[in-house]
């Protein structure tokens, strides 16, 4: 069971990952090519859309990240050191949703920003979602140099 918790706990922190890494890639970069009200009109349609794929991926992510690590350390597994490291980046990855992305998609959403506004705010929106992409994808890396570490061990 301990050995599957682990598992599965760095492949939902690698699927968050990637998500992570394409919106700032793909989708970022599209947004910042449109002008300022079709991107508002845009993310109007689509921002219910973003939180129901990204918030429940990155909870899971975390939560089993959590979980790992608490079984981990309960089972006095070398890795569960690791493990907690995965889970505390993870939780900041969720952690940046309220202190910064739930107040400027909102702005987004509601059309609140102004249209003069938007370039400059999608700026930061991307150097916010760059600083979480780091963190998830270190959190996926010490996830996997754990699973190793518990295969190794096993053998």
């Amino acid at each position: 069971m301990e050995g599957a918790l682990v598992v599965l706990a760095a492949v939902a922190l690698g699927l968050a990952a990637g998500a992570t890494l394409a919106e700032g890639a793909v989708l970022v970069p599209f947004w910042r090519s449109l002008d300022p009200e079709a991107f508002l009109a845009w993310y109007r349609r689509y921002a219910a859309l973003l939180l129901r794929f990204f918030g429940p991926l990155e909870v899971v992510a975390a939560g089993l990240a959590l979980a790992a690590a608490l079984v981990s350390w309960l089972a006095g597994e070398s890795g569960s050191g690791l493990l907690a490291a995965a889970a505390v980046l993870a939780v900041l990855v969720l952690a940046a949703f309220p202190l910064y992305f739930q107040r400027a998609n909102a702005s987004f959403a509601e059309g609140t920003i102004a249209a003069a506004d938007v370039a400059a705010e999608l700026r930061r929106w991307a150097r916010w979602h760059w600083g979480r992409v780091v963190l998830a994808v270190a959190a996926f890396a010490l996830a996997v140099v754990a699973v190793a570490a518990a295969a190794s061990a096993t053998r």
